[in-house]
């Protein structure tokens, strides 16, 4: 069997872009120090108002770091970042890489346990964190149940999200937002304990870091597929991928404006919307959380031209009853990560938007890039792909059983990757290492085939296969059609227990109308017109919506537990 050509998407690169970017054999913190360099009075940031040049974002990074290092905090150490898109995030982050210690991003909506999980094995020594409650969710209470069991947490810095606001904003927030401030027993407060700091950078090349192999940052796994693993991220691992993305998506000639809608605490965020945006000068545009209404005013007030986001952010908003009254003209470029892009949201966004809206991939274990469409307009693309490897990556398909046989284009298998990006590997987890890699190559976990000209497809996750009667069925390819249907929002499908099929595939709806429900018999007769009868979902619900994860993967495993627990009631019960 003859194996693929190797590099056959080569040729499609732009002509500015070479297969091989060189990028800095520095410590990640580097990106922003040689930005303020670069432009000290370009903004970077702007945050509902307040402006934030690159020299103060720098300054405020050397304040944390300062602060940081008489606390004993310096190589080694770890520091959670539990904080939505504000600026304290960016600042912190960069002052705990600045001080020598490593950064452990954690979602700010976990709750006890799963904070506690994260807190306790990456041995966190010190977390920043909200001090708010902000509508149904107590930010601080969460992280406190727990706290007393965090036996190397030893020091605790409290914030808010109207710390940086402008003064103006900062009064009026409090009733706006209905945000209730929290006073905590042991806890500093940051905005405090940065003023104090010098300004002054500390003395980083007494650090010794060393990019390749020290790690910059522990990013845990989403956990859609299980139990949630540390991914040991390097300097080197993204500071190559930010590098890259930013050449690749065309941001690093002059400065323009991104929005930051996705979560910093996101691997997908963390690299896309922060680091390849403060590599390039951009300026970020910080949203705090997703409101579809919030994001149409700002990309019109702002003139954003990047948007960076996730499939149900785009789906949100096509659905939005007042789209047609927003300009969204200055949106040049978006690039749809996170989970896979159904083919019809991406053709009707583009649209109604005039955005130029194209599928990438990546994953947390990749820092996350490592296949992008072209962006251009007029570049070649493939419906339903994913693209081409970015820069510097390799990519290849292998089969699903072992991981070492290589597969001829067309034929479908498990995606495996190469390149600077891929992580050291899981943070305390060996075993759950050698299983993902086969030498350099990391196996992804999807299910994907490639073309003769190295263009990729996602064919789904390994983990989501469903096994009706023998038949192989990939919940995607019916995901796609329900998708097309004129009265569906949203849909995700898995494998449901069946008696005489072992697996029967079972569909989840969610509505753009609930009035004008066609019933699960129309949806069934619509996908048998369109796929083969052993595809069709056998059982269809209709749901208000569908579990996500914060950055709006759908967490089809939730599905699962959920039928689960449907099933382990009805045998429990007295008529069953």
């Amino acid at each position: 069997m003859q194996t693929i050509t190797a590099r056959p998407w080569v040729k499609f690169y732009p002509s500015e872009i070479p297969p091989i970017i060189d990028y800095p054999q520095e410590p990640l913190f580097k990106l922003l120090t040689e930005s303020a360099k670069k432009h000290p009075d370009w903004v970077a940031i702007s945050y509902l108002g307040k402006k934030i040049t690159y020299r103060e974002l720098d300054e405020l990074a050397n304040q944390f770091a300062n602060g940081l290092i008489p606390l004993g905090i310096t190589k080694g150490s770890k520091v959670a970042l539990i904080l939505p898109n504000v600026p304290q995030f960016v600042f912190c982050f960069f002052g705990i890489l600045k001080s020598g210690a490593t950064v452990v991003p954690c979602n700010p909506l976990y709750r006890e346990k799963e904070l506690e999980f994260q807190l306790q094995n990456s041995e966190a020594v010190a977390v920043v964190l909200l001090n708010n409650i902000a509508g149904q969710n107590n930010f601080y209470q969460e992280f406190e149940k727990c706290r007393p069991r965090l036996t190397r947490l030893k020091h605790v810095f409290v914030t808010s999200v109207t710390d940086y606001l402008p003064p103006v904003k900062k009064q009026l927030a409090g009733p706006i937002r209905k945000i209730q401030t929290l006073q905590k027993e042991g806890a500093i407060k940051l905005t405090n304990y940065v003023r104090d700091q010098s300004k002054s950078e500390p003395n980083l090349d007494a650090l010794g870091i060393d990019p390749k192999n020290d790690i910059a940052i522990i990013q845990y796994t989403g956990g859609t597929t299980g139990i949630s693993k540390g991914a040991m991220l390097t300097h080197e691992n993204i500071v190559s991928n930010s590098v890259i993305v930013a050449n690749w998506v065309g941001i690093s000639q002059k400065q323009e404006t991104l929005l930051a809608a996705i979560p910093f605490f996101h691997i997908y965020g963390l690299t896309d919307a922060m680091n390849a945006a403060i590599y390039a000068n951009q300026r970020i545009v910080l949203l705090p959380s997703f409101n579809p209404k919030e994001v149409l005013e700002t990309i019109e007030k702002e003139k954003v031209q990047v948007f960076p986001g996730v499939p149900t952010m785009y789906v949100a908003l096509l659905h939005h009853p007042d789209l047609a009254k927003y300009s969204l003209s200055s949106v040049e470029r978006c690039v749809s990560g996170g989970a896979a892009l159904p083919l019809e949201v991406q053709k009707k966004f583009n649209a109604a938007t005039g955005g130029n809206l194209v599928e990438g991939y990546g994953l947390t274990e990749a820092s996350p890039v490592t296949h992008v469409n072209i962006l251009r307009p007029d570049a070649v693309k493939k419906e339903g792909s994913i693209g081409i490897p970015i820069p510097n990556t390799d990519a290849k398909i292998v089969d699903i059983e072992t991981g070492t046989k290589d597969l001829a284009e067309g034929e479908v298998g498990e995606l495996a990757v190469k390149g600077p990006q891929v992580m050291k590997g899981y943070w305390k987890s060996e075993d759950e290492t050698k299983n993902v890699f086969r030498g350099e190559w990391l196996l992804t976990g999807d299910i994907a085939k490639q073309d003769k000209d190295g263009f990729f497809f996602i064919v789904d996750r390994k983990k989501d296969l469903i096994d009706a009667s023998g038949f192989k069925v990939w919940p995607r390819d019916v995901e796609e059609v329900l998708y097309t249907h004129p009265d569906i929002k949203e849909a995700a499908v898995i494998g449901v227990p069946d008696e005489y099929r072992g697996e029967t595939v079972k569909a989840y709806v969610v509505l753009k109308d609930k009035s004008k429900n066609p019933g699960e018999e129309a949806i069934k007769a619509f996908c048998k017109e369109r796929i083969a009868s052993y595809k069709v979902p056998k059982i269809v619900e209709f749901v208000d919506d569908l579990p996500k994860s914060l950055v709006g993967k759908v967490l089809r495993r939730k599905l699962r537990e959920q039928e689960e627990q449907k099933s382990a009631a009805q045998s429990q019960s007295p008529s069953a």
